[in-house]
């Protein structure tokens, strides 16, 4: 399963849901099963690393994201991977609307597709402080430790 997290600008929310769910994904000894990478649907920060504030929050939890490099969503991605999972409904009707003819990739909501509320989004943290940051290293962790537990369980549609 090929697994594409999609934010704004590829510094804040996604980079933190890719560490965490690479973290769960190797805990539960899934490596081979799941890859995980992310992208912005906005190119303004692309090569950068993630925000100070986002690769601080990881670090507390013991997770180190600065080794990741923001980047711009690609045509391509639609192809290679199963799913883009969106942080919010702005990101979901952005990378819908940039979907190629030929895309096979499926997209959703993270939060929705890891069964942890309809509709339920991803706050961006970015104009926030500590406790923003904090508050979507909370919410992805627990979509990471769902996506985990479903394709441990095989209850999660891993197919596109």
């Amino acid at each position: 399963m090929r697994l594409l997290v999609v934010c704004l600008g590829n510094i804040c929310r996604s980079p933190l849901a890719e560490g965490v769910l690479r973290q769960r994904i190797a805990e539960a000894g899934l490596e081979r099963r799941i890859l995980v990478d992310s992208a912005g649907t906005g190119g303004w920060h692309a090569g950068e690393p993630p925000d100070r504030r986002s690769i601080a929050n990881a670090a507390r939890h013991g997770v180190d994201i600065s080794g990741l490099r923001a980047r711009k969503l690609r045509a391509e991605d639609y192809r290679e991977f199963d799913w883009l999972l969106c942080a919010d409904r702005d990101n979901l009707a952005d990378v819908r609307s940039r979907a190629p003819a030929d895309a096979s990739a499926r997209s959703a909501l993270l939060l929705d597709w890891a069964g942890l509320g309809q509709g339920a989004e991803v706050p961006d943290p970015y104009t926030g402080g500590p406790d923003d940051f904090e508050q979507v290293w909370q919410l992805v962790d627990r979509a990471a430790r769902a996506i985990v537990a479903g394709v441990a369980a095989r209850t999660l549609a891993i197919d596109a």
